[in-house]
């Protein structure tokens, strides 16, 4: 029996992927239906590519974050307007309000502090697959390249949901 696992013809990473943005949108949809009041404590951190293909954020923040955003609805945000593409959202950056538009594609990462939930994705490129990365330097004790332990406080009991599946080079 060989160790080497053959190529997946299935493309399983896209597809959890996007079934996982789903849950984004679904969350999303739920607090539009509710007239985007947020029930109990919950907020969210959403994170996303802002060079993405369909973002539209204001230029002041395109140049404060060229790559990466992570933004907060909580409390004062407004007109939120969600689809089968992404979501809109008014908020507000230092006292002034910007409308955003976000495709669920660009979204890396998404929070729910308030039940310790969170999902992290990769990074989709303009054709919809995920874009290439380097391998984190920050995995690890760094001590054992080949330590495949999680990293010392990772079993927490937290719902962090991590899917990156591995490709062959």
């Amino acid at each position: 029996m060989s160790d080497d696992t053959p190529d997946s013809l299935i493309p399983y990473d896209e597809i959890v992927q996007e079934a996982l943005r789903a849950v984004v949108g679904r969350v999303l949809g739920e607090i539009q239906q509710t007239g985007s009041e947020l029930p109990g404590a919950h907020h969210f951190y959403i994170t996303f590519k802002t060079g993405a293909p369909g973002v539209s954020i204001p230029d002041h923040l395109r140049e404060r974050f060229p790559d990466e955003m992570t933004i907060v609805l909580q409390n004062k945000f407004w007109d939120l307007g969600v689809d089968e593409e992404g979501f809109t959202v008014g908020l507000s950056f230092n006292q002034i309000p910007a409308k955003l538009e976000i495709p669920f594609a660009a979204i890396t990462a998404f929070v729910d502090p308030a039940v310790d939930f969170g999902l992290q994705f990769q990074a989709m490129s303009e054709d919809g697959t995920p874009e290439p990365h380097d391998e984190a330097e920050n995995d690890g004790s760094g001590d054992d390249p080949d330590d495949t332990s999680p990293p010392e406080g990772a079993e927490d009991g937290s719902n962090v949901v991590t899917v990156d599946f591995g490709r062959k080079k």
